[in-house]
């Protein structure tokens, strides 16, 4: 056999929802518990196993990388498959939160490992040499905080909201340096005293609570929109977290609205937060969360500051490049991240779409669409998700059916 049928781990973090998985895979919630992420892949922290076979793909992977993977894949990524797969429903905002470069990685990986510290060890910030590129693909209606803004733009929004640009951290949001700037502002709101940090969320709330008495009707252009918004995830981060210097933080950075089918891309060293909503999420396989705010878990604020780029950067939304077939069509999101490709693929009652030659993963989104390969025929419905292992012979979905298709990408 080289097709697959996978079962797959479940993540029930406490920002996850309750019900959308179940609504969208029908994945069940017997404890009515969150349901954060479903991984598909080989991760070590959440290996898919493969149904009837008893076992895991993280083994069949280890004990054989050329056949499941290819050659070329399995030397490229050192016998392991290079990308993680998940879909996330956040119910509650993430942590804002960056990724190493892959150099920032091995430096610092190198570095804990030579310390001694134990890979559960609380201080420790690395747990592989791998940098963390990823793409998030809107299945419903996505909110996002990405990348710095222009400190101008904050400014604006600053003011808007009632705070005092003045004095405390904010004041260097005047400089013309923009990266420069931006590092002092964010350091300086993790090292102001907690009162005056607390009193300046305070009035940040109240001059949030005040725009939001406007309706949405008064909206009248992007700039009104973006301080309708902000007004909006303030109060809402606020409530969660009160105290937490990441709830001034968000405003540095730009909100990002997905529809369904849209992506956008985070490099490494971009600093981000997934707020609400549930998404197609592919990364590289890596485990390595520098923490910024918005988390009651450690943040190091000096690795972060060393990791971090604070070059302002306009947020790239994309609808993907489509390609149409007789029947069907797929949407594929290119990115610079070699060790990825996501697309999605809708097919009709007659469509059929060309499959590649593995290692691949499908994910069906609805109907029952079957995969086929030389002989071989797996059914699929909605929620199930199947390997393609690497094979001279590429693999063929009939359909009808909506499908989300994972797969390496190209060499740089």
């Amino acid at each position: 056999m080289t097709l697959h049928l996978l079962e797959n781990v479940l993540q029930p973090y406490a920002w996850g929802s309750r019900d959308a998985l179940t609504d969208l895979l029908g994945v069940p919630n017997p404890m009515d518990e969150p349901q954060a992420e479903l991984w598909m892949g080989a991760h070590p922290k959440g290996s898919s196993r493969l149904v009837g076979e008893d076992a895991s793909l993280l083994e069949r992977i280890g004990a054989e990388p050329a056949r499941y993977l290819g050659a070329d894949v399995a030397a490229r990524f050192g016998g392991h498959l290079p990308y993680l797969f998940k879909v996330l429903a956040a119910d509650r905002p993430l942590s804002l939160q960056a990724h190493p470069s892959r150099e920032q990685a091995r430096q610092g990986y190198a570095r804990e490992q030579e310390a001694g510290l134990a890979v559960d060890d609380p201080r420790r910030n690395y747990h592989d040499d791998n940098h963390k590129p990823e793409l998030l693909c809107a299945l419903t209606r996505f909110w996002a905080l990405c990348g710095f803004r222009d400190p101008a733009e904050t400014l604006r929004l600053v003011r808007a909201l009632g705070l005092d640009e003045s004095t405390g951290p904010l004041v260097a949001l005047r400089d013309a340096n923009g990266a420069d700037c931006l590092a002092r502002t964010f350091r300086a709101l993790f090292e102001i005293p907690v009162e005056e940090r607390r009193s300046a969320i305070f009035d940040l709330v109240r001059g949030a609570q005040a725009v939001l008495q406007r309706t949405p009707r008064e909206i009248a252009s992007p700039d009104d929109s973006q301080v309708y918004w902000a007004a909006r995830w303030t109060l809402r981060l606020a409530d969660l977290y009160p105290e937490d210097p990441g709830v001034i933080a968000a405003l540095l950075l730009n909100i990002v609205e997905l529809s369904p089918g849209e992506s956008i891309y985070l490099p490494a060293r971009e600093l981000h937060a997934y707020l609400g909503g549930v998404g197609l999420e592919i990364m590289a396989s890596s485990d390595n969360v520098l923490r910024g705010g918005l988390t009651s878990k450690r943040v190091d604020l000096a690795e972060l500051m060393r990791v971090l780029s604070f070059e302002p950067r306009a947020p790239r939304i994309s609808s993907g490049q489509e390609t149409e077939w007789a029947g069907g069509r797929e949407i594929v999101y290119p990115t610079p991240a070699s060790e990825f490709c996501l697309s999605r693929i809708e097919l009709t009652e007659r469509g059929t779409s060309s499959g590649g030659c593995g290692p691949e993963i499908l994910l069906c989104l609805e109907g029952r669409p079957e995969v086929r390969r030389d002989g071989e025929r797996l059914a699929l419905e909605r929620g199930s998700s199947v390997f393609c292992e690497a094979s001279d012979v590429p693999f063929e979905i009939l359909g009808p059916g909506r499908l989300a298709r994972a797969r390496v990408g190209e060499a740089p």
